[in-house]
């Protein structure tokens, strides 16, 4: 398996892959499907070009089986605050769930970003996701106590189905 940042002309395939396993009926399959929480799409083409062009240093780490093969999962990592780098849409095909590979991209973008002088990882979860929030507790994250709000209005990130959403932050130090 390789583990290289994501290509422009990949971006795409990467867009199908995060919603697949966030949301639609594909999602059912894995553990880490939102879609009783949040309906519309998790992310597009278009909003991850941007987002990349947004945040200098940030990268897609992709996984693929062979260099010229499609990503089967992913990671956002992006510089944050002071020596801090924000982890997020840890993403692993449905079809490829509870094989390690979650834990693989996790360990992937915490070596790219102690690779750049990283000392600690920060992530938002969404509160009410204690299934998730577990696993990463598991791997050494730990909730910190602060919250921030859900973007309701913003369908971006989706079309909330409960008006109780907000993010929990959890950090790890490296």
């Amino acid at each position: 398996m390789l583990i290289a940042p994501a290509r422009d002309h990949e971006l795409s395939a990467l867009a199908t892959l995060v919603n697949s396993a966030y949301r639609g009926e594909l999602a059912a399959k894995g553990w880490t499907s939102e879609s009783y929480l949040l309906g519309g799409q998790r992310t597009d083409e278009e909003s991850l070009r941007a987002d990349l062009a947004a945040n200098p240093g940030s990268t897609l780490l992709a996984l693929r089986d062979a260099e010229d093969a499609l990503p089967h999962a992913c990671v956002w990592v992006q510089p944050s605050d002071g020596d801090a780098w924000y982890v997020g849409m840890v993403t692993v095909s449905p079809l490829r769930q509870a094989g390690g590979i979650g834990r693989t991209m996790l360990e992937a973008a915490e070596a790219h970003a102690r690779e750049r002088g990283g000392k600690r990882m920060k992530m938002t979860v969404i509160s009410v996701r204690d299934t998730l929030i577990a696993w990463y507790e598991r791997r050494g994250y730990r909730l910190t106590g602060a919250t921030e709000p859900f973007p309701y209005g913003d369908e971006r990130f989706g079309v909330p189905q409960r008006d109780d959403l907000h993010f929990v932050i959890m950090e790890k130090a490296l």
